[in-house]
């Protein structure tokens, strides 16, 4: 009885893990993320007087985005080179 109490826990844990990791991949939240930045800056640029603000918010939350799609190349070569 402890072990299938142990084996269930076990799946429930597995299925959390897999839908963080589907959400962490996800277009969604990588397409959030580029909306939510450009808001930020863009806000942020309109509150500090900055000429075109909603133009110029684009630059920094495009350059956001292209980062944070480059780090699965990095983080699958520092496994594969250095964790290993």
């Amino acid at each position: 009885m402890k072990i299938e109490l142990e084996i269930k826990k076990i799946k429930e844990r597995n299925k959390k893990v897999e839908s963080d990791k589907a959400w962490e991949i996800s277009i969604t939240r990588k397409v959030l993320i580029g909306v939510l930045t450009y808001i930020v800056i863009a806000v942020f640029l309109w509150s500090a007087d900055i000429p075109d603000p909603w133009l110029n918010a684009i630059i920094p939350a495009v350059a956001f985005v292209l980062s944070t799609l480059t780090l699965p190349f990095f983080k699958k070569y520092w496994i594969k080179k250095i964790y290993s």
